[in-house]
């Protein structure tokens, strides 16, 4: 486990850039005798109340070997001391907040928008309750810049509590009760996915983007509250030509849940939403059917799954949530 105060005296690694705007904190950039000409990365963590989790990332994400990147958390109306703990910790670190909680897309657009003000080649979107290995960043740039057609890379992802076993090793998109998955969740690693490939899309819990795909494309689509934001991007990204890429030497762990939540009626309602926007937005007349069928089964296993436990409610919300999706007007994303 990363040690959070495992920092240097000014919280951080190398010299601090030059000041930002009054209220964004003071960011850092690295920068190594003898490294010059390295794209330049804007690494962006969303944090909502998740102060304990995002001090153990930044001290991951400060130990990353690549040569020229600036940390930038978003706080995302965060009550509980987050702000204050991270400016102690590491002073270093940009900070930006909101004073209400805009949800992943619209935390994740303050963010980039910040980003996109600057003058960074690469974004990497993170969540916070993450350890990554040293070398992650510096091998997704390696495999983004050896083909202009990718539009953005992701790493392998392990369980943080089960340090061999495979949460993501890219994504994969269907219409069932849930509109993506994780490729290889729940396997142990024996080599199986030791390739770089193409996926169908690459989870918001480390995405490196270039810039210039991510103005072409636009921005997170705040119409998606929790889940499949990610994945409506990526299909966005697709329908402009560019590809998805899972990159295997890039490393991560992820502490599944830790920022969402488990299986609770608020998340299951939002998951059931973003899942019928996400069919309306993408789906034919196969994909309707298959969403349709498998929903209509699924819930009522779910309900006996979960009556044992008292928690049938989070079933009935996600049936509440699949209605207010069919409802949701669906605006254009917001442009970059």
């Amino acid at each position: 486990m990363t040690d959070p105060d495992s920092t240097n005296e000014d919280g951080g690694r190398g010299r601090p850039s030059p000041p930002v705007r009054e209220g964004e904190g003071i960011g850092y950039r690295v920068e190594e005798e003898g490294v010059g000409g390295d794209p330049k990365v804007a690494a962006i963590v969303l944090n909502y109340n998740g102060r304990d989790v995002t001090l153990e990332a930044l001290g991951s994400l400060t130990g990353l070997d690549y040569p020229d990147y600036d940390l930038l958390v978003v706080d995302n109306g965060s009550t509980d001391g987050s702000y204050e703990a991270i400016a102690e910790a590491f002073p270093s670190v940009i900070q930006i907040r909101t004073e209400q909680n805009l949800m992943a897309s619209g935390g994740m657009n303050l963010g980039l928008r910040w980003a996109l003000e600057r003058d960074y080649d690469y974004l990497l979107l993170l969540n916070n309750d993450i350890e990554t290995d040293p070398r992650m960043l510096t091998e997704m740039v390696k495999v983004c810049e050896a083909d202009p057609t990718i539009g953005c890379v992701g790493p392998k992802s392990y369980y943080y509590w089960d340090r061999d076993r495979i949460w993501s090793a890219g994504g994969i998109i269907r219409f069932k009760e849930s509109s993506s998955k994780e490729r290889g969740m729940g396997e142990i690693d024996r080599g199986q996915y030791d390739r770089d490939e193409e996926v169908a899309y690459i989870n918001g819990c480390a995405m490196l983007v270039p810039t210039r795909v991510m103005r072409e494309v636009g921005l997170w689509d705040p119409v998606y509250e929790l889940a499949l934001e990610d994945a409506d991007w990526c299909m966005r990204m697709k329908r402009l030509g560019y590809r998805s890429w899972y990159a295997h030497r890039a490393v991560l762990w992820h502490m599944v849940g830790e920022t969402a939540g488990d299986y609770t009626p608020g998340r299951t309602f939002r998951t059931g939403r973003s899942a019928a926007i996400f069919v309306r937005k993408y789906g034919g007349a196969w994909q309707w059917l298959t969403f349709v069928l498998f929903m209509s089964a699924a819930l009522p296993l779910a309900f006996l799954r979960e009556l044992p436990k008292g928690n049938q409610g989070a079933v009935t919300a996600k049936l509440r949530g699949v209605l207010a999706g069919l409802r949701t007007p669906i605006p254009e994303p917001p442009r970059a």
